[in-house]
């Protein structure tokens, strides 16, 4: 009986090793895309070289941004531009050489009415398609970003999920026919699909784009919002009904897949004009834009020109996400390392493909982009890591933790066994001693009815000569049996010898 527990037993510790091993796999899935990391870089903002990128932050690079030019509906590019693009992905790859380059298309200056024009025209549509593969294949690009978020009507939203679709069969054929890697496809969107007087086409982003680049900038700027500091970036905004969360989720819930999406970090703030200086938090009075018309600051600008130069304390907001600081009546608002840090960790929280670098020509010595590169490591909080000690990865945390538990479990099974046996063994000596007990107990009171070797038997002539012919000196009584003798027997040999008085 004892062993069939102990089978059961080992069984059933056997199946909960086996389940924690199946859930360290079902912690660290394969992924069905890598995450991915990407930097716009902007010639128009050119405040570094392209070979001074520090491409190794990245595992794409798009440039942007080539134009589009009517009646003939084809990727342009001006003569002065085209020495970069030319040079672009084999000067970042040097670095770099597993970094993936992607041309982008339009860009916040695109003419509308040219690229209204091309969706709403099957035949603009495949001049744009074929010149866009071929400029992308000519100067070493590996993908093509479509950069226009400002389509309105609803002839635009279905030329849209019509070039989507097009653009796919194109690069797949092109790919087949020349035997190389198919283009990536990806689009940038606004922060969220309420931000457009259209329904966006969902299911031809989702069925035929790599990726969707989220944009969450200027819903919340000194020119929209001049009398009140505000959070122009903000994670999470409990005072309005506009976020970057609540753009996110609105994509997901339009139908849009969460690993499509690539969450944008900026790398710019805005600066408003104080009514108080010694009013400065988010929501004080303000009097519109400060520094610039429309208050707009590159982060090296804000790092280097006020932070640093005025010694200015940087406040970080955790329930807006987002810094701030203030020198004399200017408010800044920007996202500084722990902002950008948090902001990596959610979108690895919320599943998102990747997030992406918006533009990597204003970063202040690779400070922001190290900051989420470092954060793309690890899975803990950033409010967790505010004091900068080195974390373990959770590649390392997911394959260590369930290995501790099987091994702790497997100690457990080994002192269980062993705990077992040595009941059984102290059982088995109780026993034995219990039998032996028993066989002295009996011959100790005398079983003159068993076969005992060691039972001694006195004869009649013993026991007349012990009671001396049954002296009447010797007798003690009588019983229901008869008269009873005092009587006293010698037995001088073997284990049992002993001097005893015996009645009868």
């Amino acid at each position: 009986m004892l062993q069939v527990q102990h089978s059961s037993m080992a069984s059933k510790i056997s199946t909960v090793i086996f389940k924690i091993f199946l859930l360290s796999l079902q912690l660290h899935p394969t992924k069905s895309q890598t995450w991915i990391r990407v930097g716009y870089h902007e010639p128009a903002q050119r405040v570094i070289p392209i070979s001074e990128i520090n491409s190794s932050l990245f595992t794409h690079l798009i440039y942007c941004c080539a134009d589009l030019i009517s009646p003939s509906y084809t990727v342009s590019l001006s003569e002065s531009e085209e020495q970069y693009f030319s040079t672009f992905t084999e000067t970042v790859k040097l670095k770099n050489p597993s970094v993936t380059t992607l041309l982008s298309l339009g860009g916040g200056n695109a003419n509308y009415s040219v690229f209204s024009s091309m969706l709403n025209s099957s035949f603009y549509r495949k001049s744009f398609i074929d010149s866009s593969i071929t400029t992308a294949r000519r100067y070493g690009f590996e993908g093509l970003d479509f950069y226009w978020e400002y389509a309105e009507t609803a002839s635009d939203m279905s030329g849209l999920s019509n070039l989507f679709e097009e653009w796919r069969a194109a690069v797949t054929l092109e790919a087949r026919n020349s035997s190389k890697s198919e283009l990536i496809l990806s689009a940038v969107v606004l922060y969220s699909p309420d931000a457009y007087l259209q329904p966006h086409p969902i299911d031809s982003m989702q069925r035929y784009l790599n990726w969707i680049i989220v944009d969450p900038t200027e819903y919340l700027t000194p020119v929209t919002s001049g009398n009140f500091t505000a959070a122009p970036n903000a994670l999470y905004d409990p005072t309005n009904n506009v976020s970057v969360d609540i753009g996110i989720r609105g994509w997901i819930e339009a139908g849009l897949s969460a690993n499509k999406l690539v969450l944008s970090l900026i790398y710019f703030g805005f600066a408003w004009k104080l009514v108080n200086s010694a009013d400065n938090g988010i929501g004080a009075p303000a009097n519109g834009p400060a520094i610039s018309s429309s208050g707009i600051m590159g982060y090296k600008q804000i790092k280097e020109d006020y932070i640093e130069r005025f010694k200015a304390h940087v406040i970080y907001n955790s329930t807006y996400v987002m810094n701030y600081c203030s020198v004399k009546t200017d408010w800044i608002a920007f996202d500084d390392v722990e902002a950008i840090r948090a902001k990596v960790y959610y979108a690895k929280e919320k599943g998102l493909l990747g997030y992406n670098v918006w533009p990597i020509s204003l970063d202040s010595n690779w400070v922001l982009s190290q900051a989420a590169a470092l954060q793309d490591a690890i899975t803990i909080s950033p409010e967790d890591n505010k004091s900068g000690q080195n974390k373990r990865p959770h590649r390392f945390l997911v394959i260590i933790l369930p290995i501790t538990a099987a091994f702790m479990l497997l100690v457990g099974l080994v002192i269980y066994f062993w705990w077992m046996r040595k009941l059984k063994s102290k059982e088995s000596v109780e026993s034995v001693q219990e039998s032996r007990s028993q066989v002295n107990n009996a011959a100790a009171a005398g079983d003159f009815n068993g076969n005992s070797p060691t039972l001694i038997l006195y004869s009649l002539a013993d026991i007349e000569t012990a009671t001396d012919k049954f002296s009447i000196e010797n007798k003690l009584g009588e019983g229901g049996y008869g008269p009873v003798y005092k009587v006293i027997i010698y037995v001088p040999q073997g284990r049992f010898a002993k001097k005893g008085i015996e009645y009868l």
